[in-house]
Order: structure tokens, then C-alpha cells, then sequence
């Protein structure tokens, strides 16, 4: 089923082109910009222009402070778990550094 708006909007892009609105845009006649995940490109340029950042970067983020605190920490126990943590952690980060580059 066409979008009801499907005949205005391509009257309105017909005028357009007639009136030369689509000539001389930058860019024009080059070939698109490789991109490598098409599924998500647009949703990874809003992020990336909205000032976010990948998961991994963040993960990082909290595995350098996890490995700040094992230095400082000399309770047995607690350096164990920091140590779990940081196994845990560095997996995530892989996961996300995968998914991030597909």
C-alpha cells in the first residue's frame, strides 16, 4: 500500500527538478560515501553528531577505572572480584567492538 501522501509528494519533487532546485547540490555527480554498516548508518550518524559515543569507548571508560581500583585495593577478596570484573568487562568491550564495526 503507497503512503497516502505518495502523489504530493512526488508533484512537489517534480516541481523541484523543473524549477532546478536539484542542480549544482554539493556532491553532485560523486559517488556516495562507503559506509560500513548500511543498516544502521543513519542512526550511527545521529549518534555520533548528537555527541554520543560507542559502548565500547564507555566500557573502556569503566575497565580503567576498574584497574585503578585493583591497584589501590589490597583486600584479598575484593581484588578477586575486581579481577572477575575486569574479565567480564573486557569481553563486553570485545562484543561491543564487533558489533560496532560490522
Amino acid at each position: 500500500m503507497d503512503h497516502p501522501l505518495i502523489d504530493l509528494i512526488n508533484s512537489r519533487i517534480s516541481e523541484a527538478e523543473a524549477r532546478g532546485d536539484f542542480k549544482d547540490l554539493p556532491g553532485s555527480g560523486k559517488p556516495l560515501p562507503a559506509v560500513d554498516d548500511p543498516e544502521n548508518a543513519l542512526l550511527n550518524r545521529m549518534v555520533k553528531e548528537a555527541g554520543g559515543e560507542p559502548e565500547f569507548v564507555t566500557l573502556s571508560r569503566q575497565l580503567r577505572a576498574l584497574r585503578a581500583e585493583l591497584r589501590e585495593t589490597g583486600d584479598r577478596t575484593r581484588r578477586q572480584e575486581i579481577l572477575k570484573e575486569i574479565s567480564m568487562m573486557d569481553a563486553r568491550i570485545d562484543i561491543a567492538r564487533k558489533a560496532f564495526s560490522r
